[in-house]
Parts: structure tokens; C-alpha cells; sequence
């Protein structure tokens, strides 16, 4: 549905660590559907207006595949 990047980041350990947590507690989420929803999230938070973005976050939200 949507194109797919890979990308490569660093993520300080406090983040890793509570990331690891929660996808321990909630199997029906991975950590990229988690990236993707924070990522979106934080867009939409700050001005990005883009409808695509909008339906990223909300196909990841409900798990629609992409």
C-alpha cells in the first residue's frame, strides 16, 4: 500500500529497554508498527498536515497491513 524505507537508528537505551517491555506485553504489535505509529504521531503533533501521513498512522493504529 505504502512505499517502505528501511532505516537505521540509534535509540538510547531508557527507550530500547521500555520498547522491549511493551512489545513483550502486547505479541500483536512489532517494533516497526510501534516506530511507524510514534513516527506519524509525532508528525501530525507538529504541523504535518499531509493526509498520507494521517492514514499511515491510522492503517498502523488498526493494523491494516502496508
Amino acid at each position: 500500500m505504502y512505499p517502505i524505507i528501511s532505516i537505521l537508528t540509534d535509540l538510547p537505551e531508557a527507550l530500547h529497554t521500555s520498547l522491549t517491555q511493551y512489545l513483550e506485553q502486547h505479541p500483536d504489535w512489532d517494533q516497526d508498527q510501534v516506530l511507524t505509529a510514534a513516527l506519524s504521531l509525532f508528525l501530525l503533533q507538529n504541523g504535518e498536515c499531509d493526509r498520507q501521513i494521517t492514514s499511515v498512522y491510522l492503517d498502523t493504529l488498526f493494523k491494516h497491513s502496508t
